[in-house]
């Protein structure tokens, strides 16, 4: 027996246009912020300085990657710039310090072993936030606003409020190669950047094409149908989370890296910036939609809107101000075409009768 499915047809009119328009807006604002300070601000398409703004970017879509990821289950993480924070601080205590055993034994590492140490940090806050949402049951918002804090005052009390500096390793324990994770190049370009990379290309094959990326978006677009088709709903949570702190602990040491210096207030407003990539990039804060490839733009035009504003000697506060606005106008237009997507599909149910 063959079924056949019905055509359904293609948008027209200027419904369909303002939608097309609403999908590309990423790309339109990323257009328009770089024109704009190509005029406005000199020096700004300098080889140099988009090396720069490659490697801030960079940062701020490691965090929107995995913001994303969160937000399409229809949770939120505010904990990353504070396990941003906290991962430097423990990068920056294994290099200049290593662990001390007591008894005048201390353990040192080389520079692989102190990545895995503080990525496994960073994924430890992110398996307690899920924890504290799959299993008490407490608010996405609420359970990672806590941790921020928690995470904040652990960074805090690794050195009192004080600066890690001079983190150059020690060749002898094989962690002289510490700067190489945030200064060092590979074929001319940022090793940071070839990270990023690699998680975005990670990010988005998993999203796109195995059932854990299915099964993200299905809890986000329905948890309770998730759950009765027999998603494990607390376990796509839980690796969610355990993802996003993975990211931030990679920026932590890619920023601890390349200033050779922890400072624990390090990350703090980070997790605006993601939130404002991913929601920029398509991502619904209501859940079930996003895509890895919309938020690495919308990463590129916050990055590029910060960078290109500073280039300005626009004021930090103003700045603060302007992301704000980012944010909300992005929402704002994230309703306005989930709205018009409904009123189109059903103006193409009543059309086929």
């Amino acid at each position: 027996m063959s079924t056949t499915s019905t055509p359904t047809r293609p948008m027209s009119g200027s419904s369909g246009t303002l939608l097309l328009f609403l999908k590309a807006r990423t790309f339109i604002a990323l257009i328009v912020v770089i024109a704009f300070f190509a005029v406005a601000a000199p020096n700004f398409l300098t080889t140099a300085n988009m090396v720069i703004m490659a490697k801030h970017v960079a940062l701020n879509a490691f965090l929107a990657i995995g913001m994303t990821f969160v937000i399409i289950t229809g949770g939120i993480d505010l904990s990353v710039g504070s396990i941003v924070g906290l991962c430097g601080m423990v990068a920056g205590w294994l290099v200049l310090y290593g662990v001390d055993l007591g008894f005048a034994w201390t353990i040192q590492f080389n520079t692989l072993e102190i990545s895995l140490i503080t990525i496994l940090v960073g994924i430890f806050v992110g398996m307690v936030n899920g924890l504290l949402i799959t299993r008490l049951n407490v608010a996405p918002f609420i359970a990672t606003l806590g941790t921020l804090y928690i995470a904040r005052g652990a960074a805090l009390l690794f050195s009192g409020g004080a600066t890690f500096p001079n983190l150059n390793g020690n060749a002898e324990w094989g962690s002289d190669s510490f700067r190489w994770i945030g200064a060092g190049t590979v074929f001319g370009i940022p090793v940071s950047i070839w990270m990023l990379v690699i998680v975005a290309v990670g990010a988005a094959y998993v999203a796109r094409s195995t059932p854990l990326g299915r099964y993200i978006y299905a809890v986000g677009g329905n948890e309770r149908g998730a759950a009765l088709s027999g998603v494990k709903v607390r376990k796509v949570k839980m690796i969610v989370y355990m993802f996003s702190g993975f990211c931030a602990a990679l920026v932590g040491l890619i920023i601890a890296s390349q200033l050779q210096a922890a400072h624990p207030a390090t990350g703090e407003t980070f997790e605006l910036n993601a939130i404002a990539a991913a929601v920029l990039g398509g991502t619904s804060m209501s859940g079930g939609r996003g895509h890895i490839g919309g938020t690495i733009v919308g990463a590129f035009v916050i990055g590029i809107l910060s960078d290109g504003l500073i280039m300005m000697g626009v004021s930090t506060f103003w700045q603060t101000v302007i992301k704000g606005l980012v944010i909300v106008a992005a929402v704002v237009v994230d309703q306005a075409q989930s709205g018009l997507e409904k009123r189109v599909i059903l103006r193409q149910q009543a059309a086929l009768g």
